[in-house]
């Protein structure tokens, strides 16, 4: 048994306001042809298939198109199952008809304990669950977290498994030791969610999401985040994304990474401001790469979001690596004696490096009135 393990899609995702349906849609693109290349019997999809629990229509329209091409008109099984970000209700609509196709979509935690067979492998499916959950299912309250949970769902999965099949987990959740990046959710408190990686040892091979990161966890070889397919926060930037390529054939498991490739890069510049406005400073992205720039200017610049744009269309975040420096000019008992407006004038030109507007002065006149008429009060 050959399948791609991949994760954390959040169709309908923006980043700083940029809509990024047309990047991941080419991201899509990629990894149907990674699983046409390597001969996959089935695709992987462990949650977060949207980005929020109420998608909008482009996102509903994007992911349908997605599914349909892989399942109906490609034939590859699909086993999927929702995540934190994902509503179970909404996503699970139609998963009774769907298995028909060889669609096992899987929103609930009942689900988990009726395995999908396919070839030599028996996968369970286990959505995204608070504790709470787990309480209703085994009718015990003493359960409060997510560890004590899965360590009764693994006992009872493992009553389930079929001595001449291999056994895959197919889960969202935070295991121990792992680390998080930016545009995660953070779903636990203290540690109390996380899930020790010892636990999961029964199975051949554990197909995770929720963190975006695939080195997450870097020396568990069969317990594997696939990350996101795309860069999401900063955090990511020098990340490479891409897909597990899982064979169930040897013992243990034998996995492999495929990369993709972004078609808008995500990268983090460093640099002083005239450099970067410096065309004969040569940098290596595009005009359509999402660029987090890092100051190391140590004085004020005005207007410096706009002008950045000038040359970088998709600057989405500024940052300063050094403390601003702003040197007072020495008072004398004269200019602390002068009216509240000037002084404030007299600051904001020094900080901005530019006067106050005629509308910015009213709004401060105004201001002033309104505090000294309360003060009077």
């Amino acid at each position: 048994m050959r399948f791609l393990h991949t994760a954390d899609w959040h169709i309908g995702k923006k980043l700083h306001g940029y809509d990024l349906i047309p990047e991941q849609e080419e991201a899509y693109r990629q990894i149907k042809a990674i699983a046409e290349a390597e001969h996959v019997d089935a695709i992987v999809i462990a949650g977060d298939l949207y980005d929020r629990a109420l998608p909008s229509e482009p996102a509903v329209t994007a992911l349908t198109k997605m599914l349909v091409d892989l399942n109906r008109q490609d034939k590859f099984p699909l086993l999927a199952i929702s995540g934190n970000h994902d509503s179970g209700v909404r996503l699970g609509y139609g998963a009774e008809w769907f298995s028909s196709t060889d669609f096992f979509l899987r929103t609930k935690l009942a689900d988990v304990l009726s395995p999908v067979t396919l070839g030599d492998t028996q996968f369970f499916l286990l959505p995204y669950f608070e504790p709470i959950a787990a309480r209703q299912f085994f009718d015990d309250d003493q359960i409060r977290t997510v560890n004590q949970a899965m360590e009764r769902l693994v006992a009872a999965m493992q009553a389930q498994f079929a001595p001449d099949k291999k056994h895959v987990l197919i889960a969202h959740f935070f295991a121990a030791g792992s680390q998080h990046t930016d545009s995660e959710t953070q779903v636990q408190v203290g540690g109390l969610n996380a899930v020790p990686v010892d636990l999961l040892a029964p199975f051949d091979y554990v197909a995770l999401g929720h963190l975006h990161r695939k080195e997450a966890l870097q020396n568990e070889p069969t317990v594997k985040y696939s990350g996101s397919p795309l860069k999401f926060s900063t955090s990511e930037a020098a990340d490479t994304k891409g897909v597990w390529i899982v064979d169930t054939d040897t013992t243990p498991v034998t996995v492999t990474f495929k990369p993709l490739k972004p078609w808008h890069d995500l990268v983090v510049l460093e640099d002083r401001f005239d450099h970067l406005l410096d065309r004969n400073h040569i940098y290596p992205v595009t005009p359509e790469d999402f660029i987090a720039v890092n100051l190391t200017d140590t004085t004020p610049i005005t207007n410096v979001m706009q002008r950045l744009k000038t040359r970088f269309p998709r600057v989405i975040e500024l940052n300063r690596v050094n403390q601003l420096t702003v040197t007072p000019e020495t008072l004398d008992v004269q200019q602390v004696q002068q009216d509240p407006v000037t002084l404030l004038s007299d600051f904001f030109a020094q900080v901005t490096q530019h006067p106050l507007s005629d509308q910015q002065l009213t709004w401060a006149k105004q201001a002033l009135q309104r505090a000294e008429k309360e003060q009077e009060q």
